[in-house]
């Protein structure tokens, strides 16, 4: 009777233990997501690193085409001038 007794007082508890372990390790939690936010591991570096490199690239390419654009009109403007003469 005295195990039916416990046994019966146990199953409720279940709960509250599981409770109680989510309460006591929430900190722990969130202190790991912290750290985990504030730090960059390696790969997210190189991945940073590789979209960094890709956007001055396309920076770089999008000058030299309106460099090359600026470059042609102006020589079409000397020979024009040269023409008018």
């Amino acid at each position: 009777m005295k195990r039916l007794l416990v046994l019966g007082l146990l199953v409720p508890l279940g709960g509250c233990v599981s409770t109680a372990s989510h309460i006591v390790m929430a900190p722990v939690h969130a202190a790991g997501w912290t750290v985990d936010k504030m730090t960059t591991s390696q790969a997210e570096a190189d991945r940073n690193r590789g979209r960094r490199d890709r956007k001055e690239e396309a920076r770089q390419r999008k000058q030299a085409k309106k460099e090359a654009k600026r470059q042609r009109e102006l020589e079409k403007r000397q020979a024009r001038d040269r023409d008018d003469r």
